[in-house]
């Protein structure tokens, strides 16, 4: 549980636990402070962070997850009751200029126990219509004293407000910028010049004064600079005048909601905002989104279901929304390519609250994605080799434009959708491990015809650069993993020099396995002359041979092609005008041989990789590794096909992105259950179905209900003939068309299950 900016695990809740019982008569004070050095938990200043624990504490104690030790009434009192305030005691009116008043002063409170505090105390509890406070928060409070009249007013500063359409809308920071640097914000809560004293200007150049040593004195107490302040000026009472002379900002009026708020308080009305930046550029600190570690979140730690194996660390601030999604992902995989309203069960909430979801500012697609990606980076740990392959494919929306999608043909073709590339990890054999990078954008319309231009630009400027960015994931998660190791595999767009460069830069990455493009005339060092890629290969020994299956595709029939193969250490030279430094990588070059006339395409792959290759076996296994390249393009056609990301009803490409990003996942656990169930054949299947479904499918299947858990292979075999498998052999298994297919019509099925039991007044089970 996540409470006051820090997660508390079951194992930090245990170990807090383990000191109450060690010493069961320590109070909440001496509890907190305990817990704050255990968790380190310091504010910038060095001091330990006792209130925000105090509160956290009694929250998880709120929440039943621990018990904290009954509150203690003090016996000793602070403060003195106060006398009742005569209102009528005005003090005698002073009318003068400001130069009359003499010098200003701005005395800070320095402590609660001081004789300036008792003075602020009665100052603004006689004269401020609000009081005295309490005021929120981390806190400075000034005196403004004449050096002729004494005291003339007073003035303070305290959190701000935690959150407000029109300041946030002004500042334009996200919601986790909000909340990492809502701190640097600083209110003026309290601002009195005595009813008493009438002089002009006196108000704004106060302001002006405090402005200037505000920054220093908050530092100087709290260890951190704030760099923007912020008021409220109820407008039935005041003009603010003095805030508008003093060069404050107005940005619009708070909400007032009709309704009261969680301390049982109704707002009286609106106010008016003001903000004042304190240091420049404010707007760029404070919308700095903060940088969290992969993997830095902790998982449930034990899941329910695969929803929350995936996203229990999704980074929300709200958990209601995190339900929402475990709701949503369950329901989209239950029913692969149907509508929201269809995966809603029909239901009008659901699908209403699907379209808010996805409509919400702190739904996006990196934030959905991020848990799925810190749970892909556990399951790859546990392989010696994985295959990051990326690829990059379109998503057309030109029946349904929704607001914000580009172009994705050439100029003749008026097709417009996003470009989506995603990098996936797989094992050797093939088995999908999940997802660890996704880009998606939408093309400019004004920026057609770039290309003719593509020599000339920077690889920054280009959409290549999406095939660097994979690469710069996959070398955060190759940190992340280093007893793994990870290859990004491309196809022939891939075959850029400034990949192999970036590559180069780091011997402790993951390596690269590129098929390179003949057209881009790969030139290598031959001595001292330079020689085309393809002809140095060729000159090559023939290495040996191999037997590999050619699939059947379209109307191309299957086959076995021979493959001659040879390989070498080759040095690649740079492009021309490129100030690069030549690189050395390994060539394997596999060319089709003895293929009959009616073989149109025979196979001539030429591969680069910075991954050593030193003997034929090495080669059959780059080969054999680039080949799992083909699994991308069957989980694209997941995504399409099975589950209709295309179909997708939705005004904005915000909110598509959001839904892409949870259909993305979604194909990823289809095309993965298509796997496992060859992988780890004898696996019980109650690890991908709940009860109900591989009961109901095993009569489906079988025509009694089974007793026991049956396997994973006869689970996804059993789905697969749903969906339409014929098991023509007992190798055969069902690929990922007939699995989604199968997925559609198992929740009918199950439901069916259900209202047969509730017409014969019998409860169903799990």
């Amino acid at each position: 549980m996540r409470v006051c900016g820090r997660d508390f695990s079951a194992a930090t809740i245990g170990r807090i636990e383990e000191i109450l019982r060690g010493d069961p008569s320590l109070s909440r004070r001496a509890l907190s402070r305990r817990v704050c050095e255990l968790l380190e938990w310091r504010a910038a200043n060095g001091k330990l962070k006792e209130v925000s624990c105090r509160k956290a504490l009694l929250e998880l104690h709120r929440h039943g997850l621990m018990a904290l030790p009954a509150a203690e009434e003090s016996c000793f009192q602070r403060f003195c009751p106060e006398p009742p305030v005569d209102r009528r005691s005005e003090a005698p009116e002073l009318r003068c200029t400001l130069e009359e008043l003499g010098e200003i002063r701005i005395v800070a409170v320095s402590s609660r126990y001081s004789k300036a505090s008792r003075i602020w105390n009665g100052l603004m509890q006689q004269w401020h219509y609000l009081g005295k406070g309490p005021l929120c928060g981390a806190q400075i409070r000034y005196l403004i004293e004449s050096s002729r009249h004494g005291f003339v007013g007073a003035l303070a500063f305290s959190a701000a407000q935690w959150r407000m359409r029109e300041r946030d809308q002004y500042i334009g920071w996200s919601e986790a910028a909000r909340r990492a640097h809502l701190h640097r914000v600083v209110g003026n809560s309290r601002f009195l010049i005595l009813p008493s004293v009438h002089v002009p200007n006196l108000a704004s150049r106060v302001l002006g004064l405090c402005m200037a040593r505000l920054v220093n004195d908050w530092t100087e107490r709290y260890g951190y600079a704030p760099v923007l302040a912020e008021t409220f000026v109820d407008p039935r009472r005041f003009a603010g005048t003095c805030y508008r002379a003093a060069n404050w900002r107005h940005v619009g009026q708070t909400a007032a909601r009709p309704t009261a708020y969680p301390n049982g308080k109704v707002a009286e009305g609106p106010k008016d905002i003001y903000l004042y930046p304190l240091s420049h550029p404010w707007k760029g600190l404070l919308c700095v989104e903060p940088e969290v570690a992969l993997c830095s979140t902790p998982r449930a730690e034990a899941p329910a279901d695969w929803t929350e194996e995936e996203f229990s660390r999704a980074q929300f601030f709200d958990e209601r929304l995190k339900h929402r999604l475990f709701t949503l992902a369950a329901d989209f995989f239950a029913q692969p390519g149907e509508l929201i309203p269809q995966a809603s069960q029909g239901s009008a909430a659901k699908t209403k609250a699907a379209y808010r979801f996805f409509k919400n500012p702190q739904v996006d697609m990196p934030t959905l994605l991020r848990p799925h990606i810190e749970s892909t980076l556990e399951r790859v740990r546990s392989h010696p080799v994985i295959l990051a392959v990326q690829d990059t494919t379109t998503l057309n929306y030109t029946g349904h434009p929704p607001q914000g999608v580009g172009p994705i043909n050439n100029s003749q073709n008026s097709a417009v959708g996003l470009v989506l590339h995603d990098t996936m990890a797989f094992t050797p054999e093939g088995t999908p491990l999940g997802l660890l990078n996704v880009q998606c954008w939408a093309r400019d319309p004004e920026q057609a015809g770039k290309k003719h231009r593509r020599h000339q630009l920077p690889i920054e400027e280009k959409e290549s650069l999406k095939w660097l960015v994979s690469y710069r994931a996959v070398a955060a998660a190759q940190k992340l993993c280093p007893d793994t190791l990870l290859v990004s595999v491309g196809d022939r767009e891939a075959d850029l020099y400034e990949l192999f460069h970036e590559a180069a830069q780091d011997p402790q990455g993951p390596r690269l396995l590129v098929r390179a493009e003949r057209t881009r005339n790969r030139k290598v060092e031959q001595g001292d002359e330079k020689e085309e890629l393809w002809q140095r290969m060729k000159a090559e020994t023939v290495a040996g041979t191999l037997q590999v299956a050619v699939p059947r595709r379209g109307s191309r029939p299957s086959r076995t092609a021979r493959l001659e193969v040879r390989f070498a250490p080759v040095v690649l030279t740079p492009p021309t005008k490129s100030k690069l430094s030549p690189l050395s990588v390994w060539a394997i070059y596999a060319r089709e041989a003895g293929h009959t006339a009616e073989v149109k395409e025979p196979i001539d792959w030429m591969l680069l990789t910075t991954v050593k290759t030193e003997s034929f076996p090495d080669a059959c296994q780059r080969l054999s590794w680039y080949s799992r390249r083909w699994s991308i393009e069957v989980y694209h056609r997941t995504i399409k096909s099975g589950c209709r990301i295309e179909d997708r009803r939705l005004q904005d490409t915000e909110s598509l992105e959001a839904c892409v990003a949870l259909d993305l996942v979604v194909a990823w656990r289809i095309h993965w259950l298509t796997r496992v169930g060859r992988e780890k054949p004898n696996t019980p299947c109650d690890q991908i179905l709940k009860e109900q479904e591989w009961r109901v499918l095993s009569a489906w299947a079988t025509g009694t209900m089974a007793a026991k858990v049956p396997s994973v292979q006869d689970a996804t075999r059993w789905i697969g003939k749903m969906g339409g498998w014929l098991a023509r052999g007992k190798q055969d298994n069902p690929g990922t068309t007939c699995i989604w297919r199968g997925l559609v019509r198992l929740p009918t099925l199950v439901q069916g299950y259900i209202l047969a039991l509730h017409v014969h007044g019998i409860r169903a089970g799990p």
